[in-house]
């Protein structure tokens, strides 16, 4: 299954949470920071793309220079993530036969923010959508640091939480306390599975 949401939603408290409840979640933000590391598939191509200003001393990619250059200009971004969404997508993909292989039987989620800007829902079979008020959006993007101004442009460069939802077959409401978004999770958990037991035991349904 997927799970996303804006940016400042709630995404990664979610994942902290089903992971207490055992199951699996690849970070696949993470992931993609992996992949421009030296000597990792998208490394060459991203620093042919934006320049070796991007790099640090040691050669590795600063995340902040590269973060400036293409949350200013949209097409920029949007070339970032056309190089690497087919990358993220084959590592999760791998990753999930790894579990599979393994045994695992419980539902696993790769956590992403761009989950259905890339397309990567046709691939999955649930789609978590957590969701908050953009106030509070803004209000935690400010928590982190940044201004008012810079908090609504990385806010507007995401596709709106309203049309995620349409895609969602789960929902987490994150406007709330973090209780109530815990008994959220712990539905689902329950839920999926239930689901999980009913599919591999067809006495049962």
């Amino acid at each position: 299954m997927g799970l996303t949401g804006g940016i400042a939603s709630g995404k990664s408290a979610v994942g902290a949470m089903l992971r207490e409840e055992g199951f699996r979640v690849l970070d696949a933000d993470r992931l993609a920071h992996q992949l421009i590391e030296p000597g990792q598939p998208a490394y060459d191509e991203v620093v042919r793309e934006f320049g070796r200003q991007i790099l640090d001393p040691d050669g590795g990619v600063n995340r902040a220079k590269l973060g400036a250059i293409v949350f200013a200009d949209r097409a920029k971004l949007d070339r970032l993530n056309a190089l690497l969404h087919p990358k993220v997508a084959e590592a999760m993909r791998l990753k999930f036969d790894e579990w599979e292989r393994k045994g695992a039987r419980d539902a696993a989620f790769a956590e992403a923010a761009l989950i259905v800007e890339a397309g990567l829902q046709r691939e999955l079979d649930g789609l978590v959508v957590v969701w908050c008020r953009p106030e509070q959006q803004v209000e935690r993007l400010r928590d982190r640091g940044m201004s008012e101004a810079e908090a609504r442009q990385r806010i507007s460069l995401q596709m709106a939480s309203e049309e995620k939802l349409l895609y969602a077959t789960e929902k987490i409401d994150c406007s709330g306390s973090l209780e109530e978004t815990q008994r959220q999770v712990r539905s689902l958990a329950v839920k999926l599975r239930h689901s999980s037991q009913t599919s591999s035991n067809p006495a049962a349904v």
